[in-house]
């Protein structure tokens, strides 16, 4: 396999890959990002709880 004909494959799998977004529909965002950020500061919370020496 040559490098010319791995890059080829490598762009149109790229290309098929933005005709469907990427996205799926029943994801919100906000809801993710919303998620996303409560469990870091529950676990930002657990951390402090547990490093009472600083």
């Amino acid at each position: 396999m040559s490098l010319h004909s791995t890059a080829t494959q490598l762009v149109t799998l790229a290309a098929e890959g933005e005709k469907h977004g990427g996205n799926h529909e029943s994801l919100n965002p906000a809801v993710v990002g919303g998620a996303a950020f409560v469990i870091l500061m529950l676990l930002l919370w657990i951390t402090t709880r547990f490093n009472r020496d600083r």
